[in-house]
């Protein structure tokens, strides 16, 4: 069986034209880096980076029982989200697993809309369209938008010469429906970086103007066109959450570490009584961040050992150039869960010493 091409975004050419290296990621042709992880990396920790992120989904849920779909569906508390507002969550299973991670974004009484992970678009549609009503309609409407995400220090000055609201004035997690450059779309101060920024949806066909806008606009404050190989190791240093490889099905949210979005108070939801059980046993296994002692990166699927004997598998891993250590997150046995824990990972056939270190591993000062 032949394999399918890569999908494309409407950014592709516009990024293959600025000089970025074009890999396949989950199906999509996407840059990997344009100058260099770490020139990009520290482009966003100082001043701004760009990334073409249009092959993220987006699913629309409207009418008069959208909302209790999506509490149900959810483990955050979607009912305390206004309109003009957006909330970092997950859809769970029945066993509290991770079936994704979503932002839910509130665009009025009976609409939300829910940003999903690329790979997972076809997945998580089927997943919410079995569980709804007549109420509801379900769509996928990936294909109206392109998304771009601003992010760094200076993002909010770049986009504050081209956009018509004021971009100071949104809150973390507010959007607004406004112009960018002339461009009509809708401006959210959202990100996967650690670092302040702002999440641009836009059509299609003006998303390669726009981001040659951006990249005009902010050459002089440092802006660089960002791929996938910064935004990892940006996100990782933030310790945030790569769905596939820290969290899946099989992960609850409670060994995932974000316990802090679970809202049991809300009420029912899909997962809650198995996660309720597990909140008071207590977890078997824990995800916890690591930073390596002895030279050497840990890699994703590198074997973790505790006094050797294999303890875990590396989820997510690489050096933090901002941290100036080598990082990375695994599951570990909840006894051995603690920092300060000595662990090994397994290089090249060698045991190299880490030890267990708090998260996130970098902060941004506010």
């Amino acid at each position: 069986m032949v394999a399918e091409p890569p999908k494309t975004t409407p950014l592709t050419e516009t990024c293959r034209a600025l000089g970025g290296r074009m890999i396949d990621f989950a199906g999509w042709l996407l840059p990997v880096q344009f100058s260099s992880v770490l020139e990009e990396h520290q482009a966003v920790r100082t001043a701004a980076g760009l990334f073409d992120v249009s092959h993220m989904g987006e699913i629309e849920v409207r009418g008069p029982g959208a909302l209790a779909l999506v509490q149900r569906l959810t483990c955050n508390d979607a009912g305390q989200i206004p309109s003009g507002r957006a909330q970092y969550s997950v859809l769970t299973n029945d066993t509290g697993g991770v079936v994704d991670d979503v932002i839910v974004y509130r665009r009025g009484a009976a609409e939300l809309l829910l940003v999903v992970n690329a790979s997972n678009t076809a997945k998580d549609l089927a997943w919410i369209r079995d569980h709804a009503d007549r109420e509801v309609e379900v769509t996928d409407v990936s294909a109206r938008w392109a998304l771009l995400a601003l992010q760094g220090p200076r993002a909010s000055e770049i986009l504050a010469d081209l956009a018509a609201t004021p971009p100071a004035a949104l809150r973390p997690f507010a959007f607004a429906e406004t112009t960018v450059a002339g461009v009509p779309g809708v401006v959210a101060r959202t990100g996967y970086t650690g670092e302040d920024g702002f999440e641009i949806f836009c059509r299609p066909e003006a998303a390669a103007d726009l981001f040659g806008r951006l990249i005009e606009t902010g050459r002089s404050r440092g802006l660089r066109p960002c791929g996938l190989g910064s935004r990892d190791t940006l996100r990782l240093e933030a310790a945030m959450r790569l769905y596939g490889n820290d969290m899946d099905e099989t992960t609850t949210l409670i060994e995932a570490g974000l316990e802090s979005i679970v809202r049991f108070e809300k009420g029912e939801f899909i997962g809650r009584d198995a996660l309720l059980r597990q909140r008071a046993a207590g977890p078997a296994r824990r995800l916890v961040g690591f930073e390596m002692i002895d030279a050497g990166i840990a890699r994703h699927g590198y074997r973790v050992m505790i006094d050797s004997v294999a303890a875990g598998t590396v989820t997510s891993g690489s050096p933090g150039p901002t941290v100036k250590k080598n990082i990375g997150l695994v599951y570990l046995p909840a006894v051995h869960a603690q920092t300060g824990s000595a662990i090994a990972v397994e290089i090249r056939g060698r045991e190299a010493r880490a030890s267990v270190v708090p998260t996130p591993f970098y902060k941004r000062a506010r």
